[in-house]
């Protein structure tokens, strides 16, 4: 197996001479999503019992709550840097409750899509109450994130975050088509993972920091670290496919070829093993070929240069979140690219 934490010592993007004291993100982010699930339940507020026993599957508050934690450090951090203001605000905190639920609908929504039946280690909501009441608990959530947004009541933070919606949708539509053109086929992959990935935490760590701080070199700054953590988070997603087992994901190993899908480790490979080229063209549809592109994978570079390149938009978030001031958040900002790179599930 492929241990992607070998390669980080030669290049991490941990703390140089900072002499700010390690924070664990976790820890520093937990005070402010203290009752977070139970303050999503409250905006779902469900007139059927099966909703509500849907939505309450899924919001069983066992989830890390890494989209969360990242916009609640990210308002802190801009609001030390705006007026050294230490507190979250109320409206930077629903952010948080917001994007969890956007990003929530969205798990719902593509696990119908794909047909998955397993999700964080348990069933799928479309394999207990079946597709079509799956897709309508995944429109219920969503509503009630509009209507939170809506609560927040400042039109830009509303189109900034009805971005995300749009971004998702554009992003499953790539999702089911493919490219040729091989160059064209990385910058497809890239532009996908995007739109359905790292457009949630970018536009998050956006709208807080509108909220914190009025400088708008600021808010680029919290966009430019929220696209590059989700776009490395998603390649090392995509790296783990390969590398962990079932067990430790919580889904079915080698999912994303089953579903047809070439990521960035079977894209690198493609250079080597350029017989992978007709599989990917027909999705790897033909008996023999999931498993054989897997094997080509491993025998790649390809885990190893996707690790790479997530490592590479790791040190680029951090770049942009160093032109903060100097705050335990930031630093805490700064590790959660370190663990971004170093999870193993």
């Amino acid at each position: 197996r492929f241990h992607h934490t070998s390669t980080l010592r030669l290049c991490s993007c941990s703390k140089t001479a900072s002499d700010e004291k390690y924070q664990d993100p976790f820890q520093l982010g937990r005070k402010d999503l203290k009752n977070l699930y139970e303050d999503i339940k409250k905006e779902l507020l469900v007139s059927t019992a099966e909703l509500k026993e849907m939505c309450d599957y899924y919001f069983d508050g066992k989830g890390k709550a890494f989209r969360p934690m990242i916009v609640v450090l990210m308002a802190r951090a801009c609001n030390i840097h705006h007026n050294n203001s230490r507190e979250v605000q109320a409206s930077q905190r629903s952010v948080a409750i917001i994007a969890e639920m956007i990003h929530t609908a969205s798990l719902v929504h593509d696990d119908v899509i794909d047909d998955a039946n397993s999700r964080r280690g348990k069933m799928t909501v479309n394999q207990i109450w079946g597709e079509r009441k799956a897709v309508l608990a995944g429109d219920f959530i969503l509503s009630a994130a509009s209507v939170a947004l809506a609560r927040i009541g400042n039109t830009t933070i509303i189109s900034v975050l009805t971005q995300v919606i749009e971004d998702l949708v554009r992003g499953e539509f790539l999702q089911l088509g493919s490219k040729e053109n091989e160059n064209e086929r990385f910058a497809h992959y890239l532009e996908k993972t995007f739109k359905k990935t790292a457009s949630l935490i970018a536009n998050s760590c956006k709208a807080v920091s509108i909220l914190g701080c009025p400088d708008p070199k600021v808010h680029e700054i919290a966009y430019q670290y929220g696209k590059n953590v989700g776009i490395a988070f998603q390649l090392i997603d995509d790296v783990l496919d390969f590398t962990s087992c079932a067990d430790r994901l919580g889904k079915p190993a080698a999912a994303d070829l089953k579903l047809g899908l070439a990521t960035g480790p079977v894209l690198f490979a493609c250079r080597q093993f350029p017989e992978m080229n007709a599989m990917i063209m027909r999705r790897f549809s033909k008996p023999g070929d999931v498993e054989r592109a897997r094997k080509y994978v491993l025998q790649s570079d390809g885990v190893q240069q996707t690790t790479y390149l997530a490592q590479r938009y790791c040190h680029a978030a951090t770049r942009e979140i160093r032109k903060l001031r100097p705050s335990p958040e930031r630093e805490a900002l700064v590790q959660l690219t370190e663990m971004v790179l170093m999870r193993d599930k």
